[in-house]
């Protein structure tokens, strides 16, 4: 949409970040080689620039990074809680301190705007680890019984959509109950915990109570089945999440799965329209779509449909895409050329089941992994782009004419992680929220998160929670 306001560039600087042109594996507080020598390349997914070489960890490295932990775990849950959570005081106010080159790194390695990750991600990861701190010496007053104990070494799977955020999410909680960890961060974004990596060195961590193994996905299936890790925590796609129970099944190892989504956004006729426009944008845009638990579908009542998506064409008009380190870009890159792939494959079936497709006019960069805003009107449940999570800026819109009707379609998923409901009555919100077969519910917003309140979903979104009190169960033998 033409607007007599302009938005000069605003870049944000990249020479706050030194991007070394190679990075090892991270065990027992050293950076060390590959056992085979093997490395791969991290690409910036907005220009396909080589950002780095990282090493790639096999069974022998994660053998050794696993006995490192197991070592270190006899004098790491030895220390008395307060002494745990100094080193987790330490690490937050280092992450705050270091937040600027971190969300300019983060921004390079996975490819979404700068705003997101110096306004959301990073003040989170700090918050996560300021919160787990506050509880490492409270354990006793969590509701587990008296003296709760650790559970050994923690083998952590992350994805790429939220790096250095799903990283804080995992090890915050493992290292406040006395645990150590050997975490797998993802192929396509490994440059932030690696730089974390350094972060508990300057922290003074403990040797081998953290470990970062780069690698691919044979990397994470030999962390998973190594039989001296005790506890595995997995975020990311449902098949490799059934994957991993299928490997854990039968062993004593304790499982948490935060895996795919395809929540519902459902707006009431009373519903402020500007306001749950603004929500809508944020729960499917935000981040490229690439969110686990964002709102996909869009169940709107009938009567205001029209309304609604009129608005809703007008906002999408306005959102800018490009530079993901330009301070005015809303819609960054998308992750991976796989993830393109598996986006446009998505989309292309939505047209030829009959979804009528609408996108703002978007002149997409030359180079780089780009995909305009889309929204797909005329979809039912029948649809594959209804059901299937694309993990993309993609909005499916449905309609309901009752609560009732509107509670049935959102849970016709084999999903349930998340779901949004805006209206102006209290009492609708909760007599639909209560019905909602969703773990996380969002009233009049969407996408808000806190580390005192805990995340996770029901179905084949996976089970446990992170985040909260709750998570603090996942990390303890109670």
């Amino acid at each position: 949409m033409a607007s007599v306001f302009e938005y000069a560039p605003a870049p944000e600087s990249r020479s706050v970040v030194d991007i070394a042109p190679s990075y090892g594996l991270f065990i027992d507080g050293e950076f060390v080689e590959a056992a085979d020598g093997k490395v791969f390349k991290t690409v910036s997914p907005s220009t396909e620039e080589v950002l780095s070489e990282v090493a790639q960890a096999g069974e022998a490295d994660v053998d050794r990074a696993v006995q490192a932990a197991r070592k270190a775990f006899e004098k790491w849950s030895a220390l008395p809680g307060a002494e745990r959570a100094k080193y987790l005081f330490r690490i937050a106010r280092i992450i705050q301190e270091r937040s600027r080159e971190l969300a300019v790194l983060e921004t390079l390695d996975n490819g979404k705007p700068i705003k997101e990750t110096r306004d959301a991600d990073l003040p989170l990861v700090a918050a996560h680890f300021f919160y787990y701190a506050g509880w490492a010496d409270k354990l006793d007053h969590a509701g587990f019984g008296a003296n709760p104990r650790p559970l050994g070494v923690a083998g952590q799977v992350i994805p790429w959509n939220f790096p250095l955020l799903m990283l804080a999410w995992k090890i915050a909680p493992a290292l406040a109950t006395g645990n150590t960890v050997v975490l797998k961060p993802a192929e396509t974004t490994p440059l932030s915990a690696l730089f974390f990596a350094d972060v508990c060195r300057q922290a003074g961590l403990p040797k081998g109570v953290v470990n970062i193994l780069p690698g691919y996905g044979d990397t994470g299936a030999a962390l998973v089945a190594h039989p001296d890790v005790n506890k595995v925590a997995f975020t990311g796609s449902t098949a490799v999440g059934k994957q991993i129970a299928r490997t854990v099944a039968g062993t004593r190892k304790k499982l948490t799965l935060e895996l795919g989504g395809k929540g519902a956004n459902i707006v009431f006729d009373d519903a402020p329209i500007d306001q749950a426009v603004e929500g809508i944008v944020n729960g499917i845009f935000f981040n490229q779509g690439q969110v686990c638990c964002a709102g996909s579908r869009l169940l709107v009542q009938e009567s205001i449909q029209d309304e609604l998506l009129d608005s809703l064409k007008r906002r999408l008009s306005t959102l800018r895409l490009g530079d993901p380190l330009d301070k005015n870009t809303d819609i960054g890159a998308i992750n991976s050329e796989e993830q393109l792939a598996r986006i446009t494959s998505l989309v292309e079936k939505g047209e030829a089941e009959g979804g009528e497709r609408w996108s703002p006019a978007c002149e997409l960069p030359e180079s780089g992994y780009w995909f305009a805003p889309t929204l797909f009107t005329n979809v039912t449940q029948a649809h594959t782009i209804a059901r299937d999570e694309i993990f993309g800026p993609v909005l499916s819109v449905l309609t309901f004419r009752t609560p009732d009707e509107a509670v049935a379609k959102a849970n016709n998923s084999q999903y349930g992680l998340s779901a949004g409901i805006w209206t102006e009555k209290g009492s609708r919100i909760l007599a639909v929220a209560s019905k909602l077969r969703a773990g996380v519910i969002w009233s009049n917003t969407f996408n808000k998160f806190d580390p005192t309140s805990p995340f996770g979903g029901y179905k084949e979104s996976g089970f446990g929670r992170e985040g909260g009190r709750h998570g603090l169960e996942a990390y303890l033998d109670v």
